[in-house]
């Protein structure tokens, strides 16, 4: 009988937490207030029409050594500071480009935030990150500096 029991509080309590355990990754949100979202498309025409633009890849190093935008520095947002930012954004007014892997990514969006804080005020992020850049086909580069 005991061992009937054990079961039973085995698998209650796997049922019982499993729901925490297997939950989905957040999103992120939809808007970010102070940020103008936009698409692959956008970030083209960006790369294109606003020679000072500042890319910013807040993923991971080793993400960031497999591919990413071209002319983007790799700035992991766990990692972002204030110093950092200003080595490579010395003009609070420079426009700047954020992106992460996705909507399921949030390392984009919490930079993007921290840019604000530093009173930076051009800010363009891109939600949809490196899996819609992927997903249409547009070009990556393998480069590090």
């Amino acid at each position: 009988m005991k061992s009937v029991y054990l079961v039973f509080s085995v698998v209650f309590s796997l049922l019982l937490f499993s729901g925490n355990t297997w939950a989905q990754k957040p999103m992120a949100p939809e808007k970010l207030q102070g940020t103008i979202r936009v698409d692959a498309e956008a970030v083209v025409d960006l790369m294109v029409n606003t020679p000072n633009l500042v890319i910013i890849d807040t993923r991971k190093d080793i993400e960031f050594g497999k591919g990413h935008i071209q002319g983007a520095i790799s700035m992991l947002d766990t990692k972002m500071t204030i110093e950092g930012l200003k080595k490579h954004v010395p003009e609070k007014s420079t426009p700047i480009l954020l992106y992460c892997n996705g909507e399921r990514c949030l390392r984009s969006s919490r930079a993007a935030s921290f840019a604000l804080d530093a009173g930076y005020k051009l800010i363009y992020w891109f939600r949809g990150g490196w899996n819609e850049w992927i997903k249409k086909g547009m070009p990556i580069s393998n480069e590090t500096d």
